[in-house]
C-alpha cells in the first residue's frame, strides 16, 4: 500500500488542477504593481508541514468577489440563530458561489456532496452533539474537496489547509478589489441609475404593501432580520465569515500549498520485518482463543466463575483497552507496510499472509469489544457516549476491512479517500438514526419491563427524544418532558426550521404535559 504521487510540481501540467504560470511583469494586475515571483517559503515550525505556498498570479476576479459577497449577505440574513434549515441553505450558497472557481472531478464532487449531506443534519435532528460533530467533520471534508489529492498527506493536509489559507485569501481579495477600483471598465451611468431606481421602487411600493395588508406585513417582517445595534455587529461578522469561506476555497484552488513529504523508507529484510508481526499475531491468537472459551460461552455462571466479575464489570474493565488495541493495530499496519519487503514473490506472500492474519484477528477483537459494550448497555441502558463509541468501533472495524482489501495488492490509491468517506457516511448514518430518539426508545422499553431507568438523564435529551419519551407512563412522562416543553414553547422561523422540533411540538400539542404531576 505505497502512496502514489499526489500533487504534481507547480509547473507541471495536471488536467485536474489549474496550471501554474510563472509570475512576470506581463501578468501583473491592473494596478500596475508587479506580482512577486517564486514560492513563499514558510518557517519550519508550520504545524501542517507546508513546504511552500505560492502566491496566485492574478488577483481575485470581480465575479468571484460578487459571488462571495452574495453568499456573505445570505449568511448574515440567516444567522445568527438556532441551527436548522439555515445551515444547509448557507452551505448550498457557498458551494454555488465557489463552483465556477473550483475544480470539478470525481473526488471533489463526492466530498462536496458529503459536506452538503452532513450540513443537512441540523435541519433534521435537534441533538446539539450530533450537529456539532456534523459541522466539525463537514469543514475539513469541504476543505479537502477543494484541495484534492490522493495520498494520506493530501487528505490530512488538505483537510486542515483551510485555516492557514483563510488569512492568505484576504490580501488576495484585497488586490482584486483594488484592481476593480482602478480598472477603466466601469459600469455605465445608465446601469447605475437603473439599479438605484429599482431600489427606490422596491422601498416605496414595498412600504405601501406592508401598510395595506397585515398578512403581507407579517411575511415581510419574518423575512427581514433584526437590525438592532448588537445584531447588526454580529451580522457584519457573519457576512465577513461567509464571504471569506468562498474566497478561501477559491484561493486553495488557484494556489494550493505543497506539503513536505516524508523521506522514502528503506526496506529491510524479510526476517527482521516478520519477527515482530509474527509475535503480535501469536499474541492475538492467544487472546482470541481465551475469548472463544470464556466470553462467548453461553453459560453465564461459567463466565462469572472464571472472572469473579459481573457482566457489567467484565465489560467496563476491558472495552476501552480493546478500543485502544484496535487503533494501535492501524498504526502498526501503516508502519509495517511502509517498511515491508516486496521485491520478491515470497516477500509479498509473507507480507500479505502476516498482515492479513493480523487484520482478521483484529476484527475478532472488534467483535469482542462490541459484545462487551452490549453487555454493559444491557446492565445500565444506552447513553450518548455508549452509542457514539459503538458507532466509532464499527467504523474502525470497517477501516480494518478496507486496509485488508488494500493489502491484497499492497497498494491502494483509493484507501485514504475511502477511509474519510466511510467516516462521513458513518456519521451521516448515525445522525439519520436519530441517536437521542434511539437512546430514549431503548431506555423507555427497559423502564416498561423492569421499572428502572435514569429519568434525569432522559430529561436532558433533545427534542429528538420526545416521540419515544411520550410512551412513558404518568407521572414519569410529564416529569421528563416538562423541561423539553418549555424549550419548545417558542416556535422556529422558516430559516430555523427543524424536523425533529416540529414533530416534538406536534406530539406535545396532542398530548400536553400535565402541570399537576409531582416529580
Amino acid at each position: 500500500m505505497t502512496e502514489p504521487p499526489s500533487h504534481p510540481r507547480p509547473n507541471s501540467p495536471d488536467p485536474g488542477r489549474r496550471a501554474w504560470a510563472p509570475p512576470s511583469a506581463a501578468a501583473a494586475p491592473a494596478t500596475g504593481r508587479p506580482v512577486p515571483a517564486g514560492p513563499v517559503r514558510l518557517p519550519r515550525r508550520d504545524p501542517l508541514l507546508i513546504k511552500e505556498w505560492r502566491r496566485p498570479v492574478r488577483p481575485a476576479s470581480p465575479a468571484l468577489l460578487v459571488r462571495a459577497a452574495v453568499a456573505g449577505v445570505l449568511a448574515a440574513v440567516l444567522f445568527p440563530g438556532r441551527p436548522g434549515l439555515n445551515v444547509p441553505l448557507v452551505v448550498v450558497a457557498e458551494i454555488v458561489a465557489l463552483a465556477p472557481a473550483a475544480r470539478r472531478n470525481r473526488t471533489s464532487i463526492v466530498f462536496a456532496t458529503l459536506t452538503l449531506a452532513l450540513s443537512a443534519l441540523p435541519a433534521l435532528v435537534d441533538a446539539g452533539w450530533v450537529v456539532a460533530l456534523a459541522i466539525a467533520l463537514a469543514v475539513p471534508l469541504g476543505s479537502y474537496a477543494v484541495y484534492g489529492g490522493r495520498s494520506w498527506i493530501d487528505l490530512v493536509g488538505g483537510g486542515l489547509a483551510f485555516a492557514p489559507a483563510a488569512p492568505r485569501s484576504v490580501p488576495w481579495a484585497g488586490r482584486g478589489l483594488v484592481a476593480v477600483a482602478t480598472s477603466r471598465r466601469r459600469p455605465s451611468g445608465a446601469v447605475v441609475g437603473s439599479v438605484v431606481l429599482a431600489a427606490v421602487l422596491l422601498v416605496v411600493f414595498g412600504a405601501l404593501f406592508v401598510t395595506a395588508d397585515a398578512a403581507f406585513g407579517r411575511a415581510v417582517a419574518g423575512l427581514l432580520p433584526d437590525v438592532g445595534i448588537g445584531s447588526l455587529i454580529v451580522r457584519i461578522l457573519v457576512f465577513g465569515a461567509g464571504a471569506i469561506v468562498v474566497l478561501t476555497g477559491a484561493f486553495l484552488t488557484v494556489a494550493p500549498p505543497r506539503f513536505a513529504r516524508p523521506p522514502v523508507a528503506s526496506h529491510i529484510g524479510r526476517t527482521p520485518w516478520a519477527i515482530p508481526i509474527v509475535a503480535l499475531d501469536l499474541l492475538f491468537l492467544g487472546f482470541v482463543a481465551i475469548q472463544a472459551d470464556v466470553l462467548l460461552a453461553s453459560n453465564r455462571d461459567r463466565l462469572l466463575r472464571s472472572t469473579g466479575l459481573s457482566y457489567a464489570e467484565y465489560a467496563r474493565r476491558g472495552f476501552w483497552q480493546l478500543l485502544v488495541v484496535t487503533g494501535l493495530v492501524l498504526v502498526v499496519v501503516a508502519v509495517a507496510v511502509r517498511y515491508a519487503p516486496v521485491r520478491s514473490r515470497a516477500d509479498r506472500v509473507t507480507v500479505r499472509s502476516l498482515l492479513g492474519l493480523l487484520c482478521g484477528l483484529t476484527l475478532v477483537v472488534v467483535a469482542v469489544a462490541l459484545r462487551r459494550l452490549f453487555l454493559y448497555e444491557e446492565a445500565y441502558g444506552w447513553t450518548r457516549l455508549r452509542l457514539w463509541v459503538h458507532a466509532f468501533e464499527l467504523w474502525m472495524g470497517l477501516v480494518i476491512v478496507l486496509v485488508a482489501v488494500a493489502g491484497i495488492r499492497l497498494k491502494a490509491a483509493w484507501l485514504p479517500r475511502a477511509v474519510a468517506a466511510a467516516g462521513a457516511v458513518g456519521l451521516l448514518a448515525l445522525g439519520l438514526l436519530n441517536p437521542d430518539g434511539f437512546i430514549a426508545a431503548h431506555n423507555v422499553d427497559r423502564f416498561r419491563h423492569t421499572g428502572s431507568a435514569d429519568l434525569a438523564y432522559l430529561a436532558g435529551l433533545s427534542a429528538d427524544a420526545v416521540p419515544a419519551l411520550d410512551r412513558l407512563p404518568e407521572p414519569q412522562r410529564s416529569c421528563v418532558l416538562r423541561h423539553l416543553e418549555g424549550s419548545l414553547r417558542r416556535g422556529d422561523s422558516w430559516s430555523r426550521f427543524n424536523l425533529s422540533r416540529a414533530q416534538a411540538r406536534d406530539v406535545l400539542r396532542r398530548h400536553p404535559v400535565q402541570p399537576s404531576s409531582t416529580c
